[in-house]
């Protein structure tokens, strides 16, 4: 029997534009409704025709052109104009504030009971969308593909996901205060997706220009390292994990203090109760203990887990991810209202071979979309 928290798994796979185009139609039905109750989207169209919009629209089209027609594929596919789906998905460089925020946990190797890593998440995002996201398994041509958690018209990406060639990837917003041209941080959070290494996905991050900015949390199938990643407008700051950490939704690297960002109560607050947390748990831990972290209440201050209709940054928990990272693959496990609500495995490659038709328990991995996602999905 499936639960009534399960995420339904739609497969998308293709060239750049029919990609775009079927996410499109996935979101089409709760898109509108979306768009018109959201403050965020308010302030954002506000940018309409502005020179700075078409430098960022430049900046995609020179590093990641594929990934700017998937992006025009999706506005066809909602059957909204293409200049404002680009709009809505760079939020973070036109309003600073936009309502994703999240907190996210890792831990290496040596810090667990397994011969795994750990990275664990919570999403936050706008409540309206606490029954109204999914999870997309996407096959780019030429590309390793990935399952991802869905925003309806947002790029897969910004949020949670793990590739064919092993990479798990948890993002947290910052929200830096001064943009510059560049890569949309979610085009450049959608490029990692497509790396077919860790130190791919590194050097993406390291040299593609960034429009503000985003934390990455980054491991790898056959890989023990982690590393927690502040990309931002300035910099691109690079930290290994070496037992346990976690980020809210703010700059915490030693040198973030040159780049001027805003910190809510919230982020701080979870930022200190993660911290306080994360020492108390002796090692070696279970990932039983990094999901209990997540789904905190703190006795004071504003909590890490967030199902407050008055959340102060407009943001609940809508989503909480577990991935093991283990040298045969990443199991991936999407958690709401701590039930299980999608639980696959993806293999890790085969060495010397590009075959991936076999690299999950799923069925779909033609690329054909539509599933109910029920043979990836655990009661």
């Amino acid at each position: 029997m499936t639960s009534k928290h399960a995420l339904k798994l739609f497969q998308v796979g293709g060239e750049p534009y029919e990609i775009g185009y079927r996410l499109g139609e996935i979101a089409r039905p709760v898109f509108a409704d979306y768009m018109e109750q959201s403050g965020a989207w308010r302030a954002v169209r506000r940018w309409r025709g502005d020179p700075f919009v078409q430098k960022l629209r430049d900046a995609a089209q020179a590093h990641f052109p594929a990934l700017l027609t998937e992006l025009d594929g999706l506005a066809a596919g909602l059957e909204w104009s293409a200049e404002d789906v680009f709009l809505w998905n760079c939020r973070g460089e036109l309003i600073h504030n936009a309502p994703d925020g999240c907190t996210t946990l890792a831990a290496s190797e040596a810090a667990t009971e397994s011969a795994a890593g750990f990275i664990a998440h919570n999403e936050d995002g706008d409540p309206f969308l606490r029954e109204r996201c999914a999870m997309v398994e996407v096959q780019p041509a030429g590309k390793p593909g990935f399952v991802s958690f869905y925003y309806p018209g947002s790029l897969p990406g910004h949020t949670f996901a793990a590739n064919r060639a092993g990479i798990a990837q948890a993002i947290n917003n910052l929200r830096i205060r001064t943009p510059r041209v560049g890569v949309p941080r979610m085009i450049a959070a959608r490029a990692v997706l497509d790396a077919a290494s860790l130190d791919e996905a590194l050097q993406i991050l390291r040299t593609v220009p960034s429009a503000s900015g985003f934390h990455h949390t980054l491991g790898c199938a056959g890989d023990a390292r982690l590393f927690s990643v502040e990309a931002s407008a300035q910099r691109c700051s690079v930290q290994s994990v070496a037992r346990l950490s976690g980020h809210a939704n703010h700059m915490i690297h030693a040198g973030c203090e040159a780049e001027a960002q805003i910190i809510t109560d919230s982020s701080r607050d979870r930022q200190q109760r993660v911290d306080a947390l994360l020492r108390t748990h002796a090692t070696p831990l279970k990932a039983t203990a990094l999901l209990d972290v997540l789904h905190d209440r703190a006795p004071s201050g504003l909590p890490v887990y967030r199902d407050d209709p008055l959340d102060p940054d407009d943001e609940n928990t809508l989503a909480t991810a577990l991935f093991e990272i283990g040298s045969a693959g990443v199991a991936m496990k999407v958690y709401r209202q701590q039930q299980c609500a999608f639980d696959t495995f993806i293999a890790r490659p085969v060495s010397g071979s590009d075959d991936s038709d076999d690299s999950d328990d799923s069925d779909g991995s033609d690329g054909s979309d539509g599933s109910d996602g029920s043979d990836l999905t655990s009661a």
